[in-house]
């Protein structure tokens, strides 16, 4: 399902901050069965792995993603060991207005990959930019459309400065995360697990006044 020849052969780049962009990392054959099999999300935010109900293609390319083959592919790339960091996997299906803000990843992480599964984009908003500063979405180095099989990995620094412009509607996408320890990996299982919790409570308790 994975290219991990693409993702070897992509340079890595180091301005605005270390992160490597791998177009069709999601060998086309698997595209289609992937998205048929991914869960149903209503709401946006994001969603742990074990919030959701995965099988067939989609829990394949979950498992595949946060196999070995492809953490030691992400440890060489970015000269780090992450053989004894723990990762976590969450799943977005939705954006909402206020999404995208201009923001850096926590301190808890190390390493982000983002794995998107979107058809044909035309849109301005959505697509992430890799800015140069926490200030201004027009300051940015590249644009990231999030277009099926693109991968965007990269380093969690003080610099890491992301965000997008406004969009609303489906916006499918997996993010993986190699984080500093299982303490933080608890808060951020629990944090999320209850967030999703929430969600499909006030859906069904709206579905219920209807």
């Amino acid at each position: 399902m994975l290219n991990f020849a693409a993702f070897r052969d992509m340079p890595l780049e180091h301005a605005p901050f270390d992160h490597l962009i791998v177009p069709n990392f999601i060998c086309d054959t698997a595209l289609a069965d992937i998205n048929e099999s991914f869960p149903a999300i209503h709401h946006p935010g994001s969603f742990p792995i074990s919030a959701l109900k995965i099988d067939g293609a989609f829990k394949n390319c979950v498992d595949q993603l946060r196999g070995k083959e492809f953490e030691q592919a992400i440890a060489e790339k970015f000269s780090i060991d992450l053989s004894t960091r723990p990762n976590m996997l969450t799943i977005r299906g939705q954006c909402r207005a206020q999404d995208g803000k201009i923001h850096r990843d926590s301190g808890g992480k190390i390493i982000t990959v983002l794995v998107y599964l979107n058809g044909h984009w035309d849109q301005s908003g959505g697509q992430l930019r890799l800015l140069r500063s926490e200030n201004d979405i027009e300051d940015y180095t590249v644009t990231v459309p999030p277009v099926a099989g693109t991968l965007l990995a990269f380093r969690c620094s003080d610099n890491a400065w992301h965000g997008h412009k406004s969009y609303v509607g489906e916006r499918r996408s997996m993010q993986l995360n190699w984080v500093r320890g299982r303490p933080y990996l608890w808060r951020e299982a629990l944090r999320h697990n209850l967030s999703a919790i929430l969600k499909n409570f006030g859906g069904r308790n709206a579905a219920s006044k209807k």
